[in-house]
């Protein structure tokens, strides 16, 4: 066992007297419903019974005083088991003491530094017209309508409305479209698009080959090369809508450009206002955790890893994505999150320390919200969210959750925030 570690070995003995006491009762009860030949059920001597289920008898005795002396001994040495203690190296002697070594991890004891009256540094980022501007022109582009164009080919800037097939290189499931408009010229087209489709007309055909990066947003092409036959069926050009009042009605409840444009900056103020919270929690938890050094249970960090791994996999689901089929070293991108997990696990043990020394805690009040407010999402009642979390176990890390929350909130409301000028 070493210093910076959680795992805690014992080395346990079972005083000799208990366990003739233990062997004594166990025998007893095996001799009540043993079966042995020429004895009737219940009949047979205790010592022919010692001697012939010696072995059961033994397993029965370990489970019965193992747990015991564990418990006696984590309790004596005020210890915080977070496994379940290993067993072995067991020395079993009827006449003797039982010895053995029990082996677990424990939560770990370290002191709590400075963490009231911190200050951190945010970026300060100004809000202005520009930004109102590029919002309104989102808008108009969520809006608009595109127009067939005749008479001439294709320009970049144009939308060409195609019918493809794409076939990927060594097998796989096709891509096919019967009506897709493909933006040439856009940033988000692949160059061989681009390529091979400006300067062409309505109802001609192309072919072409087109290998995308490892990189690329849809996971399910990343790094493949698929050979595409195309129809162009027509062209056509964006159409955003007059900026004018008749926009901003049909938009939003504003009735003039004004309260558009109004409302929108009132929006990116409290956006503004939102990211500055996230990261004012991240710099002062990251503060908080850099300040404090203790290891942390091995156990922990591995349950951490297979929840940031399964956050993945749920994210590419959500996607579309079949994880089984994106090429991806799952094993090394597991291990890779390693140091994200100890720092995690670091952070929610000084959270519940915090809170513990802060007296935070989570109120009835709390966890009606959050079920309420679960509830509005998923579109089920209270009271059936509530059966969900309680039938799989998970309404204690819903509340473990929320008290980190509210510990983070409380403090944010006791630590200094400064802003520096963003970097033009």
């Amino acid at each position: 066992m070493t210093e910076a570690t959680c795992r805690r070995e014992l080395e346990l003995e079972i005083p000799a007297e208990d366990v003739q006491k233990a062997v004594a009762r166990v025998a007893k009860e095996f001799a009540k419903v043993a079966r042995v030949p020429g004895f009737r059920p219940g009949k047979a001597p205790v010592t022919l019974i010692r001697r012939r289920f010696a072995d059961d008898i033994k397993s029965e005795v370990l489970q019965s005083l193992v747990p015991n002396q564990i418990e006696r001994a984590v309790s004596e040495n005020k210890m915080v088991p977070i496994t379940q203690p290993q067993i072995d190296k067991v020395d079993f002697a009827e006449a003797g003491p039982v010895k053995f070594r029990a082996t677990f991890e424990v939560l770990p004891e370290f002191e709590l530094g400075q963490y009231k009256d911190l200050e951190v540094e945010i970026d300060d980022v100004k809000l202005e017209d520009a930004h109102v501007d590029k919002a309104l022109e989102e808008l108009r582009d969520r809006a608009a309508n595109f127009v067939p164009i005749e008479g001439r080919p294709i320009a970049d800037g144009d939308y060409a409305q195609l019918k493809l097939k794409g076939v990927p290189a060594g097998g796989g499931e096709m891509i096919e479209a019967d009506s897709v408009l493909c933006h040439v010229g856009g940033e988000e087209t692949m160059d061989a698009f681009n390529t091979n489709l400006r300067g062409a007309n309505a109802g001609e055909h192309k072919d072409f080959d087109v290998t995308y990066p490892a990189d690329y947003p849809d996971a399910k092409l990343q790094g493949k090369t698929y050979s595409y036959s195309v129809e162009i069926l027509g062209i056509k050009e964006k159409k955003r809508p007059e900026l004018n009042d008749e926009f901003a009605k049909d938009v939003s409840e504003a009735q003039t450009v004004d309260e558009l444009r109004q409302k929108i900056r009132e929006n990116l103020e409290a956006a503004r206002s939102q990211q500055q919270n996230e990261q004012t929690r991240e710099k002062l938890l990251a503060k908080i955790v850099g300040a404090h050094d203790f290891p942390v249970p091995q156990a922990l960090v591995e349950h951490q890893m297979d929840s940031r791994l399964e956050r993945t996999v749920r994210s590419l689901a959500a996607q579309g994505v079949d994880p089984r089929a994106v090429n991806v070293d799952w094993v090394s991108l597991r291990n890779r999150q390693k140091d994200r997990a100890v720092e995690d696990v670091k952070a929610e043990l000084l959270l519940d320390r915090i809170a513990t020394a802060e007296n935070i805690d989570v109120t009835d009040e709390d966890v009606e919200k959050q079920i309420e407010a679960m509830a509005q999402r998923s579109g089920e009642s209270a009271t059936a969210v509530r059966a969900n979390l309680t039938r799989q176990g998970a309404l204690d890390r819903m509340k473990s959750k929320l008290r980190s929350e509210k510990t983070l909130d409380w403090l944010c409301k006791n630590s200094r925030t400064r802003t520096k000028t963003e970097e033009k």
